[in-house]
């Protein structure tokens, strides 16, 4: 068949697009294939490319396992692999009607796979699944319960718990080993803790309940099977991973399990972008792909950039090059500029915010929307002092990321209703749903949990239970919702509506801003619509959540353009036309954190790596002479000084247009410096005469 729809592909992303596919025949005998895929280089549409040529040429879409790192980024791949394929194949082909029903997250693809094979590892087919503070609740509970909230020394949070017990799980590291490498102040606790998750798994077993964390090791576990590995990898001929820089320790053993000998399997990722170690994400899992497999896997680099200027790009590989291990490559474009990255140094984090406002609103006069702008840092911290003047100054900001939609207690409310209908065992749920109702605290919710944990009805067992004192009609009316949920009587997705309507008369007792927030849970409802099942509902918007639409996101109602603020971290995969990084100086890049190992320090290089390469047009790495302290020093409150980053060391300053802030214009500086002659000169006759 033709592959004109090819011809705009460059020669390396066609290579890669075509790797071990013959025409008219796509099975799963070609890979392990690595694609390192350079920043800009078009990754996304390369992968999309090879998805719809399997497809075309004979691969059964129903048998392709594309696994994103964002459930919005597979759909995205999964329309655009059906465009592709519409354009070739035609709309009326059949082929196109289950197109890539396994494209989805790690986390979304290992939930679907347990429900199926649920009754061969010991769960029920209607486990919930909690999110991150559910989990964190849970977890305290356990806490409670084992007596380690009153210590006579501070306990861990519950917060700080639950990432420990979920870095050793992702990382699948001993305890002893997590907590000396990254917890070193909670050493001490090592015993404790070993009880207290022993504690949290048999109440999440208890209770029929998952972890976030829980979808990648009872998939792991899963696929130890050998037999249970065959049936799993047996469901597909092809898989495909995005962004595999970013995995972790456990989904790579998943991948390997799925594909031991590497038949049909492309990973795709850029080791110099390997920036999320803090969860639990290891940068081994692509630089050691390869040699996995025997013999060892072919590797394709595309290093064509569609984004960035050259100057821009030449700055970024002088930073990479310098890296202790990487694949090599240098990205490189058609888009010639004059225009070199600025080296900017400033007095103090004041002069930071006033060059970066000068700047900003200077590119707006030249039509470079407030939008396409950004201002990039190691740490949310480092944009306080930028902040204050830019509201000042009444410039609209939006600071990443904000307010999560799960994260709103209106819209956990809700999702407890259906959550709880959905599982009667799940305590979390059922404890924050009971202290809604009038004249139920923790005591009573606890009891009443208590009392039907151990009937194999718990609606059934609530339903005979005593309306609590002081609850009045709210009790029957609460029973009644959750037992029409359960029966499923009304139907998907008219069950959140139900659960919406009995809520409502609580958000306003509970909630000063109910119509605000009643606003989000309409929003719910149309999210709802679009889920074919209250169980996909739950699994999918806990496992990928939307962000907030009210004004608690901190998007700008008021203003139709608005500046961009952002962690590096939370930039990576966006791109602005002029980008500005804060503090590009040792201490906070790298971050003073950040360098306790050589593994570290080479995560901060690559940090520094992926901000800059997100810039366009122009780029400015900010560099203040100085930083006043507070309560960090015996003598008090003081100036300390910095240095330039050790990233940018004297040989790359080449790259670099080097300017200061304020500038002081030659004439200015000549006749300030005559100025200074005369007077010392005046001042001497003076003293002498």
């Amino acid at each position: 068949m033709a592959a004109a729809y090819l011809d705009k592909l460059n020669e390396q992303q066609r290579s890669a697009v075509e790797f071990g596919i013959a025409d008219g025949a796509a099975g799963p005998a070609c890979g392990p294939l690595l694609i390192i895929a350079g920043a800009g280089s078009g990754k996304t549409n390369t992968l999309a490319h090879r998805v719809a040529h399997l497809i075309v040429n004979g691969a059964d879409p129903r048998r392709i396992l594309l696994m994103t790192f964002s459930r919005r980024a597979a759909s995205e791949m999964a329309n655009r692999v059906e465009r592709i394929c519409k354009r070739v194949l035609g709309d009326n082909s059949a082929v196109l009607t289950d197109a890539l029903a396994w494209a989805g997250t790690f986390h979304g693809i290992g939930a679907r796979l347990l429900r199926i094979y649920s009754e061969q590892i010991g769960l029920t087919a209607d486990f919930t699944i909690h999110d991150r503070e559910d989990s964190a609740d849970l977890m305290n509970l356990a806490r409670h319960e084992l007596g380690l909230s009153k210590t006579e020394s501070r306990f861990p949070t519950k917060a700080t718990c639950l990432s420990i017990y979920s870095r050793a799980v992702n990382s699948e590291t001993p305890l002893s080993e997590v907590l000396r490498n990254h917890y070193p102040w909670v050493a001490g606790w090592e015993e404790q803790l070993r009880r207290l998750f022993a504690a949290y798994v048999e109440a999440k077993q208890a209770q029929n309940v998952l972890d976030y964390d829980d979808l990648l090791l009872y998939w792991a576990q899963m696929v130890s099977d050998p037999d249970l590995a065959d049936d799993i990898g047996g469901r597909f001929d092809h898989v495909l991973v995005d962004e595999y820089q970013d995995t972790n320790r456990l989904q790579a053993s998943v991948l390997m399990a799925l594909k031991p000998g590497g038949r049909g399997l492309t990973v795709v990722g850029d080791d110099a972008q390997s920036i999320y170690s803090f969860r639990a994400a290891s940068v081994r899992n692509i630089l050691d792909f390869p040699a996995h497999f025997s013999p060892v896997a072919d590797v394709i680099t595309l290093d064509r950039n569609y984004r960035s200027t050259q100057p821009i790009l030449a700055a970024a590989n002088g930073v990479i090059d310098m890296a202790r291990e990487r694949y090599t490559k240098n990205l490189w474009t058609d888009r010639q500029s004059a225009e070199r990255p600025k080296l900017v140094t400033v007095r103090d984090e004041a002069g930071q915010a006033g060059y970066i406002v000068e700047q900003v609103l200077a590119n707006r006069e030249v039509g470079i929307a407030l939008k396409q702008q950004a201002v990039l840092f190691r740490t949310s911290s480092h944009s306080g002092p930028l902040e204050v003047e830019l509201t000042r100054r009444n410039i609209p900001f939006v600071k990443f990321g904000g307010l999560k939609f799960l994260d709103s207690a209106h819209v956990k409310d809700m999702l407890a209703v259906l959550r709880f209908a959905q599982n009667p065992r799940d305590r979390v749920a059922g404890f924050r749903l009971m202290q809604m109702l009038p004249g139920i605290g923790p005591q009573t919710a606890g009891r009443i949990l208590d009392a039907i944990a151990a009937d194999p009805e718990p609606l059934a067992a609530l339903a005979e239970i005593p309306a609590p004192p002081r609850s009045g009609d709210d009790w029957p009316r609460f029973v009644a919702v959750l037992e029409g949920l359960r029966t499923g009587g009304d139907g998907w997705p008219a069950e959140i509506a139900r659960a919406r309507l009995w809520y409502e008369p609580h958000l306003d007792r509970i909630h000063e801003d109910a119509e605000t927030r009643k606003a989000d849970l309409l929003q719910l409802e149309q999210i709802a619509a679009g889920y074919p099942s209250r169980e996909r509902f739950l699994t999918e918007l806990t496992l990928d959540p939307p962000q907030a639409t009210s004004d608690q996101a901190g998007v700008p109602l008021l203003d139709e353009d608005y500046l961009i603020l952002s962690t590096i971290h939370s930039a990576k995969g966006q791109e602005w036309r002029a980008v500005f990084m804060l503090n590009v100086v040792d201490g906070c890049m790298p971050s003073d954190l950040g360098t306790g190992s050589s593994a570290e320090i080479e995560e901060e290089r690559r940090l520094l790596y992926v901000g800059m390469t997100r810039a366009r047009d122009s780029l400015a790495l900010i560099t203040p002479q100085r930083f006043f302290t507070h309560g960090q020093n015996p003598q008090g409150d003081r100036h300390v000084y910095a240095a330039r980053s050790r990233f940018i060391p004297a040989t790359l300053l080449q790259f670099f247009e080097a300017a200061n802030w304020p500038v002081v214009s030659a004439v200015a500086g000549e006749r300030s410096a005559r100025q200074i002659r005369v007077d010392v000169a005046a001042r001497m006759r003076t003293m002498w005469t």
